[in-house]
């Protein structure tokens, strides 16, 4: 019995530690929130527009501050939107190709290189995203206006499509910055099919598409799902790169993907060397608490996806 009293110590110590640390995370965004709420609502208070439907974001007089979120929630959301919807399957195609058809070196080293993708700068993909990529992508971005510009998707913005500094442009940019995240946890979660269902389908006579699309794909469908939420929470807080890409107007967003304008991340960003006076300052921080709660609830729903696929 006194042998084994050390050992129930020691769980005693490891559980407390255990429960301390899961507590400080819960602590931090507890103490997060009540800081931005804190320091919002004088801001909210003297707020001369309204906040969820104006346009407006003037803040250099103190005593007019007149602010809105509308074109920030539009711009934000409609450049992850178009993110995910071009990553998701290019992640999903590319985790299909590692886990069950390339040989076991080849999907090391792709493997690796997509992961790499993760380590580079966003000022990188910034850059990258307004010098190169933009003129190359240009005659496409003009053939859909024009092709398709009679849906509001797709019509005229309010910044020239020329140049690139469109949602268009910072979409994809954000699209290739997501991939390593979506990519990694699809291609971690068909690596763990059971081995038996595979072995059944082909013994079915399945071909290896047949047991990809049968087997593989509806195991793994929580786990894509979770992966695309995970993956659009890092694209709606995507600072630098976006703030780099999109050009600003004083038209308001038309849900266009030629639109220019800001993203919550990239408008407090281009103000984060004017903060000094109370007010003005406050406005940016219920900006921002905006996007942390719209990011919260992206990942909310994303690890109750993925509960929901552990405890099946």
């Amino acid at each position: 019995m006194t042998d084994k009293q050390p050992g129930r110590a020691g769980d005693a110590i490891f559980r407390a530690l255990a429960t301390a640390a899961s507590g400080t995370i819960v602590a931090a965004i507890i103490l997060i929130t009540l800081f931005l709420v804190i320091k919002a609502t004088p801001s909210l208070a003297a707020n001369k527009a309204n906040f969820f439907t104006s346009t407006e974001f003037s803040t250099s007089d103190p005593a007019n501050l007149r602010f809105g979120v509308r074109d920030l929630f539009t711009v934000t959301v409609l450049s992850s939107a178009v993110a995910l919807l071009i990553a998701v399957p290019i992640s999903i195609g590319i985790a299909l190709f590692l886990t069950q058809y390339a040989p076991r070196r080849i999907s090391r080293f792709f493997g690796t290189l997509v992961d790499l993708l993760a380590a580079v700068p966003s000022i990188v993909f910034g850059l990258w995203g307004i010098f190169i990529l933009a003129p190359a992508i240009e005659p496409v971005a003009l053939f859909l206006n024009q092709a398709l510009g009679w849906f509001p998707l797709f019509a005229t913005g309010n910044v020239a499509i020329n140049g690139g500094g469109t949602i268009f442009t910072a979409a994809i940019v954000l699209a290739v910055m997501i991939l390593p995240i979506v990519t990694a946890i699809c291609r971690e979660v068909y690596r763990q099919t059971p081995v038996p269902q595979i072995e059944a389908a082909y013994a079915l006579g399945a071909t290896k598409w047949e047991v990809t699309r049968t087997t593989v794909l509806p195991f793994g469908r929580s786990g894509t799902i979770a992966a695309a939420m995970l993956g659009l929470g890092r694209a709606l807080g995507e600072t630098i790169a976006v703030l780099i890409i999109l050009r600003t107007s004083p038209i308001p967003s038309t849900w266009s993907i030629f639109d220019g304008g800001y993203t919550f991340a990239s408008k407090i960003a281009s103000a984060a060397a004017e903060f000094s006076s109370p007010l003005p300052t406050g406005a940016y921080i219920a900006a921002g608490f905006v996007l942390f709660v719209l990011t919260f609830i992206v990942n909310a729903i994303a690890r109750l996806v993925a509960s929901r696929r552990s405890a099946q």
